[in-house]
């Protein structure tokens, strides 16, 4: 069963998409999307995935952050802090729906949202696992693409996409590698070999961070979003046996 589904963060309303499987309670999962990026993804990327997790006994929540997709907000406003806020905003409304278990909830995130998960998972620990797909690890790299003299009510225009002051200085405060020291559980961390966006050794500092029960998988060939279906499958497969081993969910399928 898909279910559209509202919440609120910072007095906004956040829209997303439940994914219930045929036997609840269940083990749930937020899915945190990336930068300029919505619910569904890039070639629906989140709702292949999702999808297919609640095919095989998960509960998924997929939402878009504050000032993305459906969700009220201004993109101008966007900050790295308020995604996470937005995050734990989920993981609020997921964790008190009757269909989840609460005490078995998972963080999955697309590159910025990899972050957010990460900065997350570090933070609260109803989350018991984490997975990243292409996750920046280094945000300066960000901050670089946004004038240091922009001033506090200004935007600048990156692709039609406004980027307020706020963003940028936020950027300067935030380390996820640092965050994940709060976090001690499983983790799968998966990246493209040829990403032209985020640098795979980015992955190998999440591995770095994580310690020793993360596992470290690149994807020969793919690019930051695993643009064909035999990538798409291949990550979303992997991810799926990860989350039911990390959960002890025994398959529905």
């Amino acid at each position: 069963m898909e279910l559209q589904v509202s919440f609120r963060s910072g007095g906004q309303q956040i829209v997303g998409m439940l994914h219930i499987p045929e036997r609840s309670p269940a083990p749930g999962i937020i899915m945190c999307h990336g930068f300029t990026g919505d619910k569904s993804e890039t070639h629906r990327l989140f709702v292949t995935a999702a999808r297919d997790f609640a095919r095989h006994g998960l509960v998924v929540l997929r939402f878009d952050f504050r000032g993305s997709g459906d969700s009220e907000g201004e993109f101008s406003e966007m900050t790295v802090s308020r995604e996470i806020e937005d995050a734990r905003a989920a993981l609020d409304f997921l964790s008190a729906r009757p269909e989840v278990r609460a005490e078995h909830v998972a963080a999955l995130g697309l590159s910025l949202g990899g972050c957010v998960a990460a900065c997350l998972a570090g933070a609260d620990q109803r989350v018991r696992a984490l997975v990243l797909w292409s996750a920046t690890a280094h945000l300066d790299r960000l901050a670089s693409r946004i004038p240091a003299n922009l001033k506090p009510g200004e935007v600048f225009d990156h692709h039609g996409w406004p980027l307020g002051r706020g963003l940028l200085d936020d950027l300067v405060e935030i380390d996820p590698l640092k965050a994940l020291a709060g976090y001690s559980g499983p983790s799968l961390v998966v990246h493209g070999s040829e990403d032209e966006t985020v640098p795979p050794s980015d992955s190998s500092d999440y591995r770095l961070a994580l310690g020793g029960r993360c596992t470290l998988h690149l994807v020969k060939g793919a690019d930051h979003v695993y643009s064909s279906l035999e990538y798409k499958a291949e990550v979303v497969e992997l991810s799926r046996r990860f989350l039911l081993e990390a959960m002890k969910v025994k398959s529905k399928r």
